[in-house]
């Protein structure tokens, strides 16, 4: 703080309390007002915020017994003395006068100001708020919860519980990932002199699914299907995530492996929605009938002379 505003400030009309005020007393006025003013009370409110720092600045100095004593011998010493900057034109009764000698002599205001900051001189304060020594935050308090896959990708407003009995509720945003933390605001440890309270740091863990995975913002399903579908081409149904199955078509001849895109169907999130993306499994039977795999024999028999590893072991050699 500059040295005029230590003369000019009165610190007891700031706070609205007397001079002789207990702690008690001062630290309840306090609270009560930083509760009226705080900037989370008064949003955008430029006023509200200017009155908070002034009353930080006040109590920040009164509620220390050392400091709220040397505010109170300055104030008392310096009655009605005005300072001057070096070079104002006037010759004596200035800064140098009230503290006792040019130079700094005396202890001089470096000293007394780094008494009252810590020790550091200028430019080191004791920390709070805007480094006025105001009240401290709360701590923030970590926590992790698991919740399902479709709760993860549609998002949900859950209610947790503290280990002191408290319930919060959080909301979980659409497409959360598994190990993403989720900041609540204000749901932390409360402060111990009226600051704001800490945060709840919330990690995420999503429960895998049965059927689908997530791949970004795309769903992944296996579907399988037939060896006659395959070939000859069919109609499917492919399950979606929380509605009703859509049908795709598997063209003949379709491998293993090949992806069939469903657009829109995959997880919402802020950076876009993403698709369905069913791969296709040709089903092997486990068990033929005698009609059966005399059928398949005579299919072998007809088939194209094809090897369909030849090009995987020509491209293995080189």
């Amino acid at each position: 703080m500059a040295s005029q505003d230590w003369f000019d400030k009165d610190f007891y009309k700031v706070l609205g309390v007397s001079k002789d005020v207990s702690d008690a007393e001062l630290k309840k006025v306090y609270r009560k007002l930083a509760r009226k003013y705080h900037p989370d009370s008064n949003p955008g409110d430029a006023a509200s915020e200017a009155k908070f720092k002034e009353i930080s600045e006040a109590y920040s100095v009164l509620n220390d017994s050392e400091q709220r004593a040397e505010y109170d011998q300055m104030r008392a010493m310096g009655a009605g003395a005005r300072f001057t900057a070096p070079g104002g034109g006037r010759a004596g009764g200035g800064f140098e006068d009230v503290f006792g000698g040019r130079g700094g002599q005396q202890g001089g205001f470096e000293d007394l100001f780094s008494g009252m900051f810590g020790g550091g001189g200028f430019g080191q304060t004791s920390g709070g708020f805007r480094g006025f020594g105001g009240p401290t935050p709360g701590q923030d308090v970590t926590a992790s919860t698991t919740i399902d896959f479709i709760t993860a990708v549609q998002g949900e407003t859950i209610t947790l519980q503290t280990g002191e009995g408290r319930t919060i509720k959080v909301k979980i945003p659409a497409g959360v990932s598994d190990g993403k933390k989720i900041r609540v605001r204000g749901k932390g440890r409360p402060s111990q002199d009226g600051g704001a309270p800490g945060d709840l740091v919330l990690t995420v863990h999503v429960r895998k699914h049965p059927v689908f995975e997530r791949d970004g913002n795309n769903l992944r399903v296996t579907v399988p299907v037939t060896f006659v579908e395959a070939t000859l081409g069919a109609t499917i149904e492919v399950p979606t995530l929380g509605g009703d199955p859509v049908k795709l078509r598997v063209a003949p001849g379709t491998p293993s492996g090949r992806i069939l895109r469903v657009k829109g169907r995959g997880v919402a999130t802020g950076s876009g929605t993403g698709d369905l993306l069913a791969i296709v499994q040709v089903a092997v039977p486990a068990h033929l009938s005698a009609e059966a795999t005399e059928a398949l024999k005579a299919f072998h028999a007809v088939e194209p002379n094809e090897n369909p590893r030849a090009d995987l072991i020509a491209r293995a050699r080189g």
